[in-house]
């Protein structure tokens, strides 16, 4: 019989999250999760399976937070264009805050795995896809509130608005201040 686990799995990948975000796939080593996660290798690999399984668990656990803080904020008071403004400032204010720059989990995957990893690309697919989906039935909304005019076509508006979401978190990462952010987001309302 082995010996009952002595972490707790689910705060590993919140750990792990956190040192693939600053470091990458790739320029996370075992050693960098054992460190941060206070584990052995031989728990880290009779947990996870690998590097990769945890790296794709740690991945799932950024798009669920993202897409409930996403909803969250569409759904709060305010027009449809107030909303989205807010939106896109607190994501350009948040990478802006943060000291490692770390910009969006997934853009940051997708920048750096794309076409060379099947598993973490389809991920991030999904994730930009339910972004983009998100930004498409909000656009809708404000097509019903008079907001954006009627002839626009909502699904181009979910693929704008998800172009300029992974551009801010690009941004963001090296920007010196947030002047351009804030142009591209009121050049980006204003133009629905």
């Amino acid at each position: 019989m082995g010996r009952p686990k002595q972490f707790d799995p689910d705060a590993a990948v919140e750990q792990a999250m956190e040192v693939f975000w600053r470091k990458g796939y790739a320029g996370t080593t075992p050693q960098d999760l054992v460190d941060a996660l206070g584990i052995g290798k031989g728990s880290l690999y009779n947990t996870f399976g690998s590097k990769h399984a945890l790296f794709e668990q740690a991945l799932r656990r950024y798009r669920d937070s993202q897409a409930v803080a996403l909803i969250e904020m569409f759904e709060g008071p305010g027009t449809v264009k107030e909303r989205l403004r807010k939106t896109l400032g607190f994501l350009a204010e948040m990478d802006l805050a943060d000291p490692d720059r770390r910009g969006c989990m997934a853009v940051n995957a997708a920048a750096e795995l794309a076409g060379t990893d099947k598993a973490a690309t389809e991920l991030v697919q999904r994730m930009f896809a339910r972004t983009e989906d998100a930004f498409r039935a909000l656009a809708e909304e404000g097509q019903r509130s008079g907001e954006i005019a009627p002839e626009r076509d909502p699904a181009a508006l979910g693929s704008l608005l998800l172009n300029t979401v992974v551009g801010l978190r690009l941004l963001a990462r090296v920007a010196e201040n947030p002047d351009r952010l804030r142009r591209v987001i009121d050049a980006t309302v204003d133009s629905l």
